[in-house]
C-alpha cells in the first residue's frame, strides 16, 4: 500500500490514543497533561478528550493528589487471555512447516528459560530423512547457534547475567569467554549465526533473532542445515538463509518487535 493510501484509511483520534499509551508505557512515572502534550508535540487541549476517554475506559488512570496520568493495568489484564509467547507460537506453527516444506529443512524455536536454553516449537523437514530437534529439549548456551545469538541479542549487563548463570547443558563444553566474546560481535555483525553445529558433524547451524520492542531477541529460529548429495533437487543453502531470516522477521514484526540498527 502506497503513502497515498496509508493516508486516506488514517484515524487520527485513534493515532492520538495510541501515540499516548505508548508514551505512558515507557515511563514508569506518572505524566502531566502538560508533560503529555509536550512530548507528542501537540496541545494540552488536543489531548484533552483523548485522554478522558482513555480514563473512563480504564486504559489510564489519574493520581487525585498529582493529577498525573499513568498506564493502568487493564492491557496487562487483556493481555493475559492470550499470552503473548503463546500467540506467537501458534502463529509461528503454519510459518514454520512451510518453510520446512520450501527448504526441505527442518527448523525450531529456542527460547531462553531461567538461565537456560529450550526448544518450544518444532517442525520436521519433509522427504524420507531429516534432523529436527524435540520440543522441551534443553540446549547448549554457547555450543549452539540458537544460544549463541540468544546471549549476542541481549544488553551487555543481561548477557552477563545470562552466561553467569547458565547450567551448562547435557554436552555443553565450558566456554572460553574470551573466544566466546568475539564469536557474539562477529554475529551481532552479521545478525545472525552461521556455522558448522558444535554438537553434529555435517550439519550447519542458521540462527536467526525474534526481537522484542527493546531489540532483544526473545526467540530465535534455527534451521539445522544438511546438506544433500542425492539426486533430489533442493533449494541452496543461500536461499534456506533467505527462508528462514524471512520467517524470523515475520515473526519479529508479529511480536511489535524492532530490530536493532
Amino acid at each position: 500500500m502506497d503513502d497515498s493510501a496509508n493516508d486516506k484509511y488514517r484515524a487520527p483520534a485513534l493515532d492520538k490514543g495510541l501515540d499516548i499509551i505508548e508514551l505512558l508505557a515507557e515511563r514508569s512515572h506518572g505524566l502531566s497533561q502538560k508533560d503529555i502534550a509536550e512530548a507528542l508535540g501537540r496541545s494540552p487541549n488536543e489531548i484533552y478528550r483523548m485522554l478522558t476517554t482513555l480514563l473512563q475506559r480504564g486504559y489510564i488512570s489519574r493520581d487525585a493528589k498529582s493529577d498525573l496520568f499513568a498506564l493502568s493495568l487493564k492491557m496487562f489484564s487483556l493481555a493475559q487471555f492470550h499470552p503473548p509467547m503463546h500467540r506467537l507460537l501458534a502463529y509461528a506453527a503454519p510459518l514454520m512447516q512451510t518453510a520446512a516444506q520450501s527448504s526441505w529443512q527442518s527448523c525450531h524455536i529456542g527460547m531462553e528459560d531461567n538461565w537456560m536454553v529450550v526448544i518450544v516449537a518444532s517442525h520436521p523437514s519433509p522427504g524420507n530423512w531429516g534432523l529436527a530437534m524435540r520440543a522441551g529439549s534443553v540446549i547448549g548456551l554457547t555450543n549452539t547457534g540458537t544460544g549463541r545469538v540468544l546471549a549476542a541479542f541481549r544488553p551487555s549487563e543481561e548477557r552477563k547475567a545470562l552466561l553467569d548463570n547458565h547450567r551448562l547443558a547435557l554436552g555443553e563444553p565450558r566456554p572460553d569467554r574470551a573466544i566466546l566474546k568475539k564469536r557474539l560481535e562477529a554475529i551481532l555483525d552479521r545478525g545472525y549465526e552461521q556455522a558448522p553445529s558444535e554438537a553434529t558433524q555435517g550439519v550447519t547451524d542458521l540462527s536467526f533473532p525474534v526481537f522484542d520492542s527493546f531489540s532483544r531477541a526473545i526467540a530465535v529460529v534455527t534451521c539445522p542445515h544438511l546438506h544433500r548429495i542425492d539426486e533430489v533437487v533442493v533449494p541452496d543453502l543461500d536461499e534456506v538463509v533467505a527462508t528462514y531470516k524471512a520467517l524470523a522477521a515475520n515473526l519479529t514484526a508479529y511480536f511489535g518487535g524492532v530490530a536493532p540498527d
